[in-house]
């Protein structure tokens, strides 16, 4: 199992950038690919971004896509979501979860094992 924590949300500006980190704990980090996944009120939950396990393959949402860019750290076991040209629409609650495999394959909720608590991201003025 692998544990996962979120972290760099905050409260940004129309245009402005956030880079959001998912930490893991556990052996299984560098052999499972990791998604990320935002929950806006009211709405479903919907994925935004995956990264294959070793970080060379990555695909994205439409809705980010020129915007977002996922990366990862092996060696530090962490994931990162840089997000730049931040939309009042992209606020939300931002998790990261782990697939239960290599490669990414779309964002079937049910396909990731392991789910941080979340982080809060609020693109206001």
């Amino acid at each position: 199992q692998v544990q996962l924590v979120e972290s760099g949300g905050g409260l940004v500006q129309p245009g402005g950038s956030l880079r959001l980190s998912c930490a893991a704990s556990g052996r299984l980090f560098s052999i499972l690919a990791i998604g990320w996944f935002r929950q806006a009120p009211g709405k479903e939950r919907e994925g935004v971004s995956c990264i294959s396990s070793s970080g060379g393959m990555s695909d994205y949402a439409d809705s980010v896509k020129g915007r977002f860019t996922s990366s990862r750290d092996n060696a530090k076991n962490t994931v990162y979501l840089q997000m730049n040209s931040l939309k009042p629409e992209d606020t939300a609650v931002y998790y990261c979860a782990a697939l239960l495999g290599n490669y990414c394959s779309g964002y079937v909720l049910s396909d990731f094992g392991s789910w941080g608590q979340g982080t809060q991201v609020t693109v206001s003025s």
